[in-house]
């Protein structure tokens, strides 16, 4: 056997590699601070960690993906927006302790490498960083023939953020009667899309392009938003405001979520009334015949975020983000009657 053998062959296309490494170079510089001392293309990322304002620094780390939100942004060939989810879902969890993003890192993996594919995912997480004011220092882009198909490819992510250990929001101050303060989301965020896609693509065989008068958009579009990130309004809240606990609303829920930070023996009254649940979820409900409990263990229902204070301190932030024209509502109370998260109407 003469042939020679090269590592195209098998289905790696190195110059695209390099092609895809120069163009997200623009988009990845744009999130650096001061604090970022690497260059791009270097083995690892380099950050100078500022500790001048913390006294007992504590690191705070997150990782996680978009699930199988992908599949919907393959089907319309619209990559920028997975990239801003894929912040979102990492920043969001870490800032549940207090802790403000320092940096993250991403992970591509592919059957066959698309340079501007590449570029359209690395645009919208910097523009996911920019939001969360984190450095994209680093990442990684793996071209994986035979594990994935050709057009397929996956996305994982990494935060990385700093808390005063004396800062750290865990939750063990929350008491009965502190209120639950909820932020709304951006629409469907990235969890349920099992769901989502077996209703809208497999039930009903609706394409991407359907129009949804009672939206006023495309299916396609409503799917694709992006995850809300949190952080600049938390983080203003959180110097003004005394915050017991927070909870990022993603998979689970409200039911598997919201008891996470939650001390051990109390429970949660959820006021249904006290919110307007986003209308795609209304529309899925109606149209899957769903169980309200699985819509409230799938999906956020209209808030993407959950903060737990004290009676006086709810009417405060209530006030603080009116003047910033932010929307936030009461949604709940903490309880002893029962353990777990209970839904009322009020």
């Amino acid at each position: 056997m003469n042939e020679r053998l090269t590592y195209s062959d098998s289905g790696v296309n190195i110059k695209e590699g390099n092609k895809a490494v120069e163009s997200i170079k623009e988009h990845v510089k744009k999130t650096f601070t001061k604090d970022v001392i690497s260059s791009i293309g270097g083995f690892g990322g380099l950050f100078n960690l500022d500790l001048e304002d913390i006294k007992n620094p504590v690191l705070v780390s997150g990782t996680d993906g978009v699930g199988t939100k992908l599949l919907v942004a393959l089907m319309m060939d619209k990559h920028d927006d997975i990239g801003q989810d894929l912040v979102a879902m990492c920043v969001n969890d870490i800032l549940c302790h207090g802790a403000k993003p320092l940096f993250f890192l991403d992970y591509f993996a592919t059957g066959a490498l698309e340079a501007h594919k590449v570029t359209e995912v690395v645009k919208g997480i910097a523009m996911g960083c920019e939001l969360a004011n984190c450095s994209l220092i680093g990442g990684e882009t793996a071209e994986m023939p035979g594990l994935y198909n050709d057009k397929e490819y996956d996305l994982s992510g990494f935060a990385v953020g700093v808390v005063d250990k004396d800062k750290i929001i865990d939750g063990n101050d929350i008491k009965t009667g502190d209120f639950l303060i909820g932020l709304p989301s951006s629409g469907i965020h990235s969890n349920g899309y099992s769901l989502v896609r077996k209703l809208f693509f497999e039930k009903l065989n609706w394409n991407t392009d359907t129009y949804i008068e009672e939206m006023n958009d495309t299916l396609g579009n409503i799917l694709l938003k992006p995850t809300k990130i949190y952080c600049n309004i938390v983080s203003m809240l959180m110097k003004k405001v005394e915050i017991k606990g927070m909870a990022h609303i993603t998979g689970g829920g409200f039911y598997e979520n919201i008891p996470r930070m939650i001390p051990e023996g109390l429970g949660v009254d959820i006021d249904l009334s006290s919110w307007e649940i986003s209308e795609i979820f209304k529309m899925m409900q109606r149209l899957g015949n769903i169980d309200r409990d699985e819509m409230f263990r799938t999906f956020n229902m209209g808030i993407g975020y959950v903060i737990a204070v004290s009676k006086e301190e709810a009417f405060k932030i209530l006030n603080i983000l009116k003047s910033m024209n932010e929307k936030a509502y009461i949604i709940g109370k903490i309880v002893d009657e029962h353990v777990g998260v209970k839904l009322c109407q009020e």
